[in-house]
């Protein structure tokens, strides 16, 4: 099944998880159990607005049937996550699934703390109910460094131990991520700051702008490199990045990230707090990608928000990031494709079109009233993919800011569009992701309209998978 009934809502994403109704936001704790992907999220369950902060709880045998389970967490009257259970993580903590996340209690001044809830039964597939625990593990940021912003645990092993990352903003506006031993889940040790944003490589990277670095993510390759991912707060979320390179000890108890390179996470301005789970063979992430729309319309609605596809990421041999969408999406697609070669057809709502470019292609997507179109014009000579969204709005001040074209550089020879709703995600080559939100107006074709003298064209309509 999808994760939520067909929606009469033309913007409303089928296939893509979400819950039924009412807010979502950061994608929480991607974990392997007993066979399932399990996948959580911070949810309001009672309004489409961002209050009221809870932990939604989805799984799936494959990556795309998704079934809902109850909520996983909820706040506590009276404890340390009273104003809500914010982003985290989930482990396997010697055979019991423990979540560890940042909870904030009524009295709270910004900073949150490092809490943790265990599930009730780690022999129910479902992991259904969860037990928080009545105290933080960690109370608040380390003294001595002037932290303002404190939230977003997450649990890695590196050396044969087990350490955390979380993400931190200081007073005078530097960002970083503070590192802890957390062998034992149930001590924390502050182990010293892995990497800020005064790095030769993340300034360059990511400029000036961010205070601080929400939801650090950090993933080891087969090619034993690492990469750091990082969610850029200049006061409200803003866009993503990330580092690549090695994780070394320090001497002295600890870790040190020495970065070779680093980018944009994503390209897109509707994408934002991504999560990762490192799997035996290779690592996935789903982002958040918001609502770029009025707030009456999306009061209208009734849903906020959704979590993109499932994307596998790796490093290619330059230190850039690799970035494909998980082969298991190929499940959605319809036995037969819509269209095999360049050409004028028409659209189904949800889609997955590949174009290879030999030559300047100019890829149109949408076609509205006064003839103005959605392209995607992909120039191999120049190297460049250029997203044009025409005259489709987007509200400003969501996200990355701006409404005008975007411009990646790429071999521009590869382009891959999974289009669900009014979410669009691009994948260019194997290097760069573009993630925007596209709301469809009544008088709006959806027309596919390839132009270029060398392209070759597939794309399948994405259905309910049949198996299972």
């Amino acid at each position: 099944m999808s994760p939520t009934a067909q929606s009469p809502d033309p913007d409303a994403p089928r296939f893509r998880v979400r819950p039924p109704a009412n807010w979502i936001n950061d994608p929480n704790g991607p974990f392997r159990w007993r066979g399932r992907h399990h996948l959580f999220y911070q949810h309001n369950p009672d309004a489409p607005i961002h209050a009221n902060v809870h932990w939604g709880h989805v799984s799936s045998p494959d990556l795309v049937r998704w079934e809902h389970h109850p909520i996983a967490l909820a706040p506590t009257p009276g404890g340390p996550d009273e104003a809500g259970c914010w982003s985290g993580c989930v482990v396997d903590d010697d055979g019991v699934p423990t979540a560890v996340y940042t909870g904030v209690d009524r009295h709270h001044t910004g900073l949150g703390t490092i809490c943790l809830a265990r599930a009730a039964d780690p022999d129910d597939d479902a992991l259904a109910e969860w037990k928080p625990s009545p105290t933080p593990v960690v109370t608040g940021p380390p003294a001595g460094l002037d932290v303002v912003m404190f939230r977003d645990p997450f649990v890695f092993r590196c050396g044969g131990r087990r350490w955390a990352l979380v993400g931190a903003g200081h007073a005078d506006g530097t960002p970083s991520v503070l590192l802890y031993d957390c062998d034992d889940l149930a001590d924390w040790r502050f182990a010293g700051v892995l990497v800020d944003g005064t790095g030769p490589v993340a300034a360059e990277a990511f400029g000036d702008q961010a205070v601080g670095w929400e939801c650090p993510q950090i993933s080891a390759t087969a090619g034993g490199e690492w990469v750091l991912a990082v969610s850029l707060w200049d006061g409200e979320p803003y866009a993503t990045g990330y580092l690549t390179g090695r994780l070394c000890t320090d001497g002295q108890g600890g870790l040190r990230f020495e970065a070779r390179t680093g980018g944009r996470l994503d390209h897109g301005r509707d994408f934002y707090a991504p999560a990762v789970l490192q799997e035996a063979d290779r690592t996935l992430m789903w982002g958040w990608s918001w609502e770029a729309r009025e707030r009456g319309e999306v009061e209208r609605a009734g849903w906020a928000g959704v979590l993109t596809a499932p994307r596998v990421v790796d490093v290619h041999p330059d230190g850039a990031l690799r970035v494909v969408p998980a082969p298991e999406l190929e499940l959605l697609r319809a036995a037969e494709p819509f269209v095999t070669e360049p050409g004028r057809v028409p659209l189904p709502e949800a889609y997955d079109l590949t174009v290879t470019a030999r030559g300047l292609t100019t890829v149109s997507l949408l076609r509205s009233a006064s003839g103005a179109r959605l392209t995607v014009r992909m120039d191999p000579d120049e190297g460049t993919v250029t997203l044009d969204r025409g005259d489709w709005p987007r509200t400003p001040g969501t996200g990355a800011r701006g409404a005008g074209p975007i411009m990646v550089r790429a071999p521009g020879r590869e382009v891959r569009v999974l289009v669900d709703g009014s979410l669009f995600e691009l994948f260019v080559d194997d290097r760069a992701t573009v993630t925007e939100r596209v709301y469809r107006r009544p008088d709006d074709v959806r027309e596919l309209v390839v132009a270029g003298s060398a392209a070759a064209v597939t794309g399948w309509e994405l259905v309910p998978p049949t198996h299972g």
